[in-house]
């Protein structure tokens, strides 16, 4: 089992910049992906980090304003969110494959999810 905790939502500016942790229990040898579902939106895919960390991949979307890294020894995943646009606004959410999967758009690909947390970007 593992248990994901999102955090580090909030209110940002556009320009701006959040940055989301991800926390995870329980088992914690998987692969991370991000999406987000903005209301009357199906969940997007944002991106995702291997399990070591040394391989990412990201939506067309938000590649080179969103990073993602995680700290192992923290058992956490961060998404770095700069340059962010009142598009971005959503509930961002943090998905586990304990297959190692981290690249696919497919939700149903990932095993356990986080409750989400709110981002809003104003204008």
């Amino acid at each position: 089992q593992v248990q994901l905790v999102e955090s580090g939502g909030g209110l940002a500016q556009a320009g701006g910049s959040l940055r989301l942790s991800c926390a995870a229990s329980g088992r914690t040898a998987y692969g991370t992906g991000w999406f987000r579902q903005a209301p009357g939106k199906e969940r997007e895919f944002v991106g995702g980090i291997s399990w070591s960390g040394g391989s990412t991949y990201y939506a067309d979307s938000v590649k080179g304003r969103f990073t993602i890294s995680r700290d192992n020894a923290k058992n956490t995943v961060y998404l770095q969110m700069n340059s962010l646009k009142p598009e971005d606004t959503a509930v961002y959410y943090c998905a586990a494959s304990i297959r190692g999967i981290y690249y696919s758009r497919g939700s149903h690909e990932y095993d356990y999810w986080g409750q989400g947390t709110q981002v809003t970007v104003s204008s």
